[in-house]
C-alpha cells in the first residue's frame, strides 16, 4: 500500500527551481532536496500545473525524489511568447531536467554508490512530452509510466497536417473552445461553482479540484481570480500536434507502462494498443475513470505508479 504520514502540503515539502531556457524564457517548478534515492520527473497536462496533482504525487515521495516541471505558460513558468511546439517543449523539459541531474547523481553515488535511476511520469500532454523525451534520449529514463497520454493516431495526425496547411487545425473545436474559455471570476467560491462536476472536472476528487483552484488560479490586478494558464496558450497546444510522433514512439527503448481510463477519448486506448504491438517494452492497463482518472482517484493511481516504477 502507498501511504504517507506527512500532513504537510506537498508544496512545503519541496523547493522551487527555475531554469532560463535556450528559447529565452524561464520555466519553473518544484523539486525535492537530493536524497540519493531514484528521481521521478513529472509533467502535467495542458492547462494544468504540476501541483494540481499533489495528492497523487505526495505518496511518491515515500519512494523517490521528485522533480515537477511546469511547461511554458503553465504554473509559475513564463508565458514565453509564442508556443514552442510539442517537440520543442519536450526538448526544453529535458534541458531543465539535465541542468539539475548532476546534483541528484552525486547524491545517489554518495548514498548508494550506484547510478541514479531517473523515472518518467506524465499525464495527457505531459505523457506525450515524456514519450518524446524517451525517443530523443534513450538513456535518460530507466522506465516510465504515462497516464492517459494523448497519442494521436496516424490518421488523426495526417488530418491535422492536411488541415493545418490552410490554418484550419488551429481553429479545431477544442482549440476554439479553449480560446473562448472563461478566465476570470470574482472569487474562488464562484470559480469552484464554475468547475465543480462540469466537463473535464466531472468525477474529480474534491481535494484535486481544490488543488486546481489553489495552483491553477491566481489573484488578478483588477480583483478576483484568473487562470494562470492563459486560454490562448491552452488553445495553441490544442491547435498543434507533435511532429514525427509514431516514428519517435517506434524507437523508444525504455520500459513504459501506459495507464488509461475506461471513459477516456477512444483514440487513447487504440493508440496505446497500437504502440504495445509495435514495441515490446510497452505494457498497458485500463482503469476506472476518464481522461483525468488520476485526479478522480489520486491514491489508487499513486499505488499503480509505484508498482510499475519500482517492480520487485
Amino acid at each position: 500500500m502507498v501511504g504517507s504520514a506527512h500532513t504537510q502540503p506537498l508544496k512545503y515539502r519541496l523547493q522551487p527551481w527555475s531554469h532560463t531556457t535556450s528559447a529565452g524564457f524561464t520555466v519553473r517548478g518544484l523539486r525535492s532536496v537530493p536524497s540519493g534515492r531514484p528521481l521521478i520527473h513529472f509533467i502535467h497536462g495542458n492547462g494544468y500545473a504540476g501541483l494540481v496533482y499533489e495528492h497523487m504525487l505526495a505518496p511518491l515521495l515515500d519512494h523517490a525524489d521528485l522533480f515537477i516541471s511546469d511547461v511554458q505558460g503553465h504554473g509559475e513558468s513564463d508565458h514565453g511568447g509564442r508556443f514552442q511546439g510539442w517537440n520543442g517543449t519536450a526538448s526544453l523539459c529535458e534541458e531543465a531536467l539535465t541542468a539539475v541531474l548532476p546534483e541528484y547523481q552525486q547524491a545517489c553515488r554518495d548514498a548508494q554508490g550506484q547510478a541514479l535511476p531517473v523515472l518518467g511520469l506524465g499525464h495527457s500532454f505531459g505523457g506525450v512530452m515524456t514519450a518524446l523525451m524517451m525517443a530523443r534520449s534513450p538513456e535518460l529514463f530507466s522506465r516510465a509510466v504515462l497516464l492517459d497520454p494523448v497519442l494521436f493516431s496516424p490518421n488523426m495526425l495526417r488530418f491535422m497536417a492536411a488541415t493545418n496547411v490552410v490554418g484550419l487545425w488551429r481553429r479545431n473545436r477544442m482549440a476554439t473552445r479553449a480560446r473562448k474559455r472563461r478566465s476570470h471570476w470574482p472569487d474562488l467560491t464562484a470559480a469552484h461553482a464554475n468547475f465543480h462536476e462540469r466537463g473535464i472536472f466531472r468525477g474529480w476528487d474534491e481535494r484535486a479540484l481544490k488543488s486546481y483552484l489553489t495552483h491553477g488560479l491566481e489573484p488578478q490586478q483588477q480583483g478576483g481570480v484568473g487562470l494562470k494558464c492563459r486560454p490562448e496558450r491552452e488553445a495553441e497546444i490544442f491547435g498543434s500536434y507533435p511532429r514525427r510522433l509514431w516514428s519517435s514512439l517506434r524507437g523508444v527503448q525504455t520500459p513504459v507502462h501506459l495507464i488509461y481510463g475506461n471513459r477516456t477519448y477512444p483514440f487513447v486506448g487504440e493508440s496505446a494498443k497500437r504502440w504495445q504491438r509495435m514495441v515490446r517494452q510497452v505494457t498497458t492497463e485500463v482503469v476506472s475513470g476518464g481522461h483525468c482518472f488520476m485526479l478522480e482517484h489520486p491514491e489508487d493511481t499513486a499505488e499503480r505508479v509505484v508498482r510499475r516504477l519500482f517492480p520487485e
